[in-house]
């Protein structure tokens, strides 16, 4: 890690620790990603010194002007997890940039890059949880990739699936939108909402994706199914077959959860991110029925262990910290509004909703 001044650091900074006040009480928590605007709390709260991660979080290296200081170095088995996160999704973008000109899949290559990175992030369940943060616009694609590929591998263990099929599930996520990269290259860098024609030919990465695994000797016959059907749904509006509940993998059902969550939650070229209460909470009511609601309960559950103390801002304008999260309705918990003595139940106040997860 780095420390730096607060004149050093810049925007896509990233917090190796946490940042205390004068009364000892966290201001910012470690693995914040920094904003021109949270730069500017930090300055009135009279912060003059943080410890960064030696990665921004579009992975270029931060290189302030005068170190004042760092340690652990290169040593990669020191590393932080999200440092480690976000040099994997340089290396998948490698990866999927060789596969658009036309070269197979390196099953090798893509084991070295997810394997390792999700034996260290199950130790750092929050981190996982909120990878959603680190994705850009510019660079969602292969965010999207490494991040559904750890997000499934949670969900697996989490559903009891042996080591073994964890892994080939982490492979089945990473791997979900390789076809991606057979479709036009203009379409991927669209930035307005695509045509019906152009909304057609994305559909088909699925099929596209399924013949570039299809034979690979050492992929289970799961993931190069959970490959074709994560974007199949359990009522049949899915697609590409548009297949049902037992006909679906359950490998793809999986992948489909930790790919509708992290798409929603994350930043997109047409579309705004929604902080993961409001993208959960819409996934409970617009995808009832379609995607495993057993895998959805996992997410739920994990909001309640890791969001009391989170800032976050309302649909109102307010901003406000969760004080407690209610297990019958996890994605709209009690706030304590930022400034006042008022306290608001969310699921009392259903026309308001976290808009945004500050820090």
């Amino acid at each position: 890690m780095i420390r730096a001044k607060l004149h050093q650091l810049q925007e896509g900074c990233i917090l190796a620790e946490d940042v205390l006040g004068k009364t000892k009480k966290t201001i910012m928590p470690k693995n914040t990603v920094l904003t021109p605007a949270l730069l500017n709390v930090l300055e009135k709260f009279l912060i003059e010194e943080v410890c960064v991660e030696p990665v921004l979080a579009n992975g270029n290296p931060f290189r302030p002007a005068e170190l004042l200081g760092q340690h652990d170095g290169d040593n990669t088995s020191n590393e932080q997890p999200i440092s480690l996160y976000l040099k994997a999704v340089q290396k998948y973008k490698k990866a999927f940039q060789s596969w658009q000109s036309g070269s197979p899949i390196d099953i090798g290559e893509i084991r070295d890059i997810i394997i390792p990175l999700f034996d260290k992030f199950v130790h750092h369940r929050k981190e996982l949880l909120t990878l959603y943060r680190y994705a850009t616009k510019e660079d969602y694609l292969y965010h999207h990739a490494v991040s559904v590929g750890l997000l499934s591998g949670f969900l697996a263990k989490q559903l009891d699936y042996s080591k073994g099929d964890c892994y080939q599930i982490v492979l089945a996520g990473i791997l979900s939108d390789c076809g991606m990269a057979k479709v036009d290259q203009r379409i991927l860098a669209k930035k307005s909402a695509l045509t019906t024609s152009e909304y057609e030919e994305v559909k088909q990465h699925t099929v596209f994706g399924y013949r570039m695994v299809q034979k690979i000797t050492s992929l289970k016959e799961g993931v190069k199914l959970a490959v074709l059907q994560h974007h199949e749904r359990n009522d049949g509006t899915g697609y590409p077959f548009g297949i049902r509940d037992q006909q679906i993998h359950p490998y793809s059902k999986i992948v489909a959860v930790a790919d509708v969550y992290h798409a929603m939650t994350s930043e997109r070229l047409y579309r705004r991110k929604q902080s993961p209460f409001k993208a959960l909470e819409k996934i409970q009511v617009e995808h009832f029925g379609k995607l495993s609601m057993e895998a959805i309960q996992i997410l739920l559950d994990s909001l309640i262990n890791f969001h009391i103390g989170t800032v976050v801002k309302l649909s109102n304008g307010e901003m406000a910290e969760i004080v407690f999260m209610q297990r019958e309705a996890p994605t709209r918990p009690i706030v304590k509004i930022v400034n006042k003595d008022e306290f608001l139940s969310l699921s009392e106040h259903r026309d308001i909703h976290i808009e945004e997860v500050i820090y």
